[in-house]
């Protein structure tokens, strides 16, 4: 049965365990979520070293699970078998691969084994057969990214699951360098709160200090400037940026830049100008919307579509298509045409 990681976390701290589970999908973060909860829970302490066992995709078949899975628990109600990598276990990559044995397994399986796939980076391929089987007898997590303005609310739910909040300048720093990646997210978030035992409210300059990411010279001040007009300001955020290049790489801002007025042109186009039209449109979360409805307002459609037309030429000359220039001279020269 299909379920959520909210409907599955919610099971195991009830108490109440599947024999298969079946975690499989893009985003790992969810699907470590959930097996690392029954590596840690699923068992008491002075039972792990008979009973749970983490085996690899790489090196074991999977006929091999089925049969570990089939024996009994030693001095104990239950054992844990753990298929971490399960994306390399080479049956599922074969196209013809007789997966009666497992099929067997999942419609009769042990009840006092939990057996756990952990299929990370992406899904199972649907057309298989074996696929519905799953679906049908046993517990089937698809592990999808979220979507890009869904992360501002990931975040303040992660902090505030935590007992701890979080400021609109620290979230959207975290939100603009990091993106949907929440594996890294959570780590970053868990860098910033091992540090405090009470509640804290998470703001820019604990991000600064833990996290790394200046809060006054970054890529959204850097576009916070150019929305305003500042260009003493961009020009100093570009100063910095070329002053560490490898930690503020031409391309990326680039890139960046390139998302942000993309957006901006979606705005142009939408017939709904209010905040909630503008997130809408742009695919941002609104958190965010004032700012983009700010740009859309600052530049015009034909100033939009030339600025984009200047990034696309910046990002050949710095492929060194048309012309060698350095990444700081680029960034300069790129930011006062995004300007003027």
């Amino acid at each position: 049965m299909a379920k959520s990681a909210e409907q599955i976390l919610a099971d195991l701290k009830n108490g109440n365990y599947a024999p298969v589970y079946f975690l499989h999908g893009e985003e790992p973060y969810f699907i470590d979520l959930i097996s690392n909860y029954i590596e840690k829970n699923g068992l008491d302490e002075s039972e792990k070293g008979f009973n749970q066992q983490v085996l690899y995709g790489k090196d074991v078949k999977l006929d091999q699970v089925v049969s570990a899975s089939r024996s009994f628990p030693m001095m104990g109600q239950r054992q844990v078998i753990i298929v971490k990598e399960a994306q390399n276990l080479g049956e599922f990559t074969e196209s013809n691969f007789d997966f009666s044995m497992f099929e067997n397994y999942l419609k009769s399986p042990q009840p006092s084994t939990v057996l756990v796939f952990c299929y990370k980076h992406k899904k199972v391929d649907k057309r298989k057969k074996i696929v519905k089987t799953l679906d049908q007898f046993s517990v089937l997590l698809e592990s999808n990214k979220i979507y890009e303005n869904k992360v501002p609310d990931w975040i303040q739910n992660y902090v505030k699951s935590k007992g701890h909040s979080i400021n609109r300048q620290a979230l959207l720093l975290l939100t603009e360098y990091i993106g949907n990646n929440l594996e890294r997210l959570s780590n970053e978030i868990d860098k910033v709160l091992v540090n405090f035992s009470d509640p804290v409210e998470i703001n820019e300059g604990l991000v600064q200090e833990y996290v790394g990411i200046n809060k006054d010279f970054n890529i959204f001040e850097l576009q916070s400037a150019i929305i305003k007009g500042d260009a003493l300001r961009a020009n100093r955020i570009i100063n910095y940026f070329a002053s560490d290049p490898k930690n503020h790489p031409a391309v990326v801002n680039i890139a960046f830049l390139h998302a942000f007025f993309a957006k901006v042109l979606l705005i142009h186009h939408s017939p709904d100008k209010s905040e909630r039209g503008v997130a809408s449109a742009a695919g941002v979360n609104p958190f965010f919307a004032k700012d983009y409805l700010a740009a859309s307002r600052r530049f015009n459609l034909n100033k939009t579509i030339q600025n984009l037309a200047h990034i696309f030429q910046a990002d050949l000359m710095f492929k060194g298509v048309t012309a060698n220039i350095t990444e700081a001279q680029l960034m300069k020269e790129l930011v006062y045409k995004l300007m003027h």
